[in-house]
């Protein structure tokens, strides 16, 4: 276990280093900036904004003041150049280039717990719908049951999750007027935008669990409880679904650190200040220190989930040693 959390967290420091180098490089080699408008600035004003956040500076002095490990600030330096710890090294993703009163974990801060609910509404929704119909569909393999909720599942997955959300506007907002169509705060605003955002992950997670559970069915030790004599219900949950959901916890890794991260699409459409619309927007303003912090995080979810995903693989299925993974 030591061993193969110390690879892991060797191959971390690996992964972090080059996304932000290829994230960072290609974002200053995209054409236009964050401070160009329609005005032209003076060329005065011009020269004062990018010494105030160093775009003036050679990229490679850029990229190593930002990512740290050393503060590059020549006004804070002096003579003495005390270099003490900074940029992501410290936690600090710098000022946002466009909300120009904010710092970029400013903006995570209050954008993050958002969609990281919304989330949680929309991972609860994918479970419960997605596990259960996958296990109903193997139970029932070659049944009209099993062919319809195959149908169901290609159908969450081929439709965009925005042309879902406008049926259920349709449905039970206007002609049934059950939920509100925007806002955040209630439980009754959350249902609605986490289902929409959680069926596609659903209808993943039911192909998943019904191929999972079929290929745990066909198993020697299933036959045998089966001919033991146990009920059918004791062999399909003490025996067959630990070996039926390996394949849904590898999804849920990185299923997991894309929904926290939240939708663009759905977060537009009920008007939800998540971080989607964050991450979009600062790429369509260049704002180089925001797209860069969302990147890093989600990078950071994404090798977490894994983790925790191949940690997970030993309590469903004894047979893994984490020490052959490393």
């Amino acid at each position: 276990m030591i061993r193969f959390l110390f690879r892991r967290l060797m191959w971390f420091v690996v992964t972090m280093t080059v996304v932000m180098s290829v994230s960072f490089f290609l974002m200053k080699n995209v054409k236009g900036g964050p401070f160009d408008t329609e005005r032209a600035l003076e060329p005065a004003i011009e020269a004062n904004i990018q010494a105030r956040y160093h775009l003036d500076w050679p990229l490679w002095k850029q990229f190593l003041h930002y990512t740290g490990p050393f503060n590059l600030d020549e006004r804070g330096l002096g003579g003495n150049q005390e270099k003490v710890l900074g940029g992501v090294l410290s936690g600090d993703f710098g000022p946002s280039f466009r909300y120009r009163d904010f710092t970029v974990n400013d903006i995570i801060g209050q954008a993050l717990p958002i969609s990281a609910l919304l989330g949680v509404v929309s991972m609860m929704w994918a479970l419960a719908l997605g596990v259960s119909t996958g296990i109903a569909s193997a139970l029932r393999r070659g049944s009209g049951v099993d062919l319809a909720l195959r149908l169901a599942a290609t159908g969450g997955i081929a439709l965009p999750n925005f042309v879902i959300a406008g049926f259920l506007i349709i449905i039970f907002v206007f002609m049934i007027p059950l939920l509100p169509v925007a806002g955040w705060g209630s439980i009754k605003e959350m249902l609605l935008p986490g289902f929409c955002l959680g069926l596609v992950y659903a209808a993943y997670l039911a192909r998943l669990t019904r191929t999972g559970m079929l290929e745990a069915l066909s198993q020697d030790h299933i036959r045998t409880a089966q001919a033991k004599g146990l009920s059918p219900r004791t062999v399909v949950l003490r025996h067959a679904l630990k070996g039926g959901l390996l394949p849904v916890v590898s999804y849920l890794g990185p299923a997991t650190a894309g929904i926290l991260t939240g939708s663009l699409v759905i977060e537009r459409i009920f008007f939800i200040p998540g971080l989607g619309s964050h991450f979009v927007n600062s790429a369509s303003n260049r704002d180089y220190t925001l797209a860069m912090g969302v990147t890093i995080l989600y990078t950071v979810l994404v090798y977490s989930m894994n983790t925790v995903v191949d940690l997970a693989y030993t309590l469903l299925d004894p047979r893994i040693d984490l020490a052959e993974e490393a």
